[in-house]
């Protein structure tokens, strides 16, 4: 594993090849990521390729032919190529092998971009079919920010706007099958605020769907923004590891989830899925400011 640093007056980033992960995010040398304590959670910010959650009994069918693959995919364990380093940008690429091959049946190029600003760092996302036959896809991010479950809150905003209301939030099914339940959670907002707790990931993490909320903030006791995430996904996950009081959440923009209980169709018909055509990409990011 080899890691790689760019920097600029504000902020240094840290990238890991394995899995081409950020492994650190500084903001005048305070860390912002989790740090990967296997105590609560081994991870700082995989990325979620080509599946986000589970396959309903962790089995995919396509062509007539069934598919096992782990949660939220492969992509997070193998090790990337670097493509380029400039002062402000960094660049990873993953590709199918045989390997791949036995789990997802579908040739791909998986292009892992960050990119330095003044306000923070853009992650981008880039999927290539370099195949003659449509692929089938789902991507997300994961990355886990530090912060206090006991006092700090989240802001949910759309369009610069706080949200009014409630948050609809969607549930993991309880029987460990890391699929999506038919039960909602209704989540009171003052605001547009949200305070964390511990109890709040009981039932593992929420799922907003239905392009509810464009950012989510991290605010302090006091209200002052600790950081946001900005994305343009469909739908997006918050989750702490339930039962650990672990001190940090993830923000995690999807474009795809978990199949639902009972799901029996094939990769095609899987809810949020992503199709791409041939010789075509896939180009979406989002933003940690």
């Amino acid at each position: 594993m080899k890691e790689y640093t760019i920097s600029n007056e504000t902020y240094t980033l840290t990238v890991s090849d394995h899995g081409a992960e950020i492994h650190s995010l500084k903001k005048n040398g305070k860390e912002l990521m989790w740090q990967a304590d296997p105590a609560f959670w081994g991870r700082t910010s995989p990325v979620l390729f080509p599946l986000v959650g589970n396959y309903w009994e962790k089995k995919s069918r396509w062509d007539g032919k069934t598919f096992e693959m782990s949660q939220h995919g492969f992509a997070r364990d193998m090790d990337f190529e670097q493509l380029s380093q400039t002062e402000d940008e960094l660049w990873f690429e993953l590709r199918d092998n045989s390997e791949t091959l036995k789990k997802y049946p579908f040739a791909f190029i998986l292009q892992l971009g960050y990119k330095l600003s003044k306000d923070g760092v853009e992650v981008l996302w880039k999927v290539k079919n370099p195949s003659d036959k449509d692929i089938f896809f789902s991507i997300g991010g994961h990355p886990a920010f530090n912060c206090d479950l006991t006092k700090d809150q989240l802001l949910f905003t759309k369009k610069g706007q706080p949200l009014k209301g409630a948050l609809k939030a969607n549930i993991i099914e309880g029987d460990g099958s890391g699929c999506l339940s038919d039960r909602t959670k209704e989540l009171s907002l003052y605001a547009g605020k949200l305070p964390l707790s511990y109890e709040l990931f009981d039932e593992d993490a929420l799922i907003i769907e239905n392009d509810q909320a464009d950012a989510v903030a991290i605010l302090d006791p006091s209200g002052k923004e600790l950081l946001t995430v900005r994305f343009d996904s469909p739908l997006f996950g918050v989750w702490s590891p339930a039962g650990k009081k672990a001190p940090f959440v993830c923000i995690e923009p999807w474009y795809g989830r978990c199949d639902k209980v009972g799901f029996a169709g094939d990769i095609s018909e899987r809810e949020y899925g992503n199709k791409l055509a041939p010789q075509e990409e896939f180009l979406v990011s989002y933003h940690i400011r």
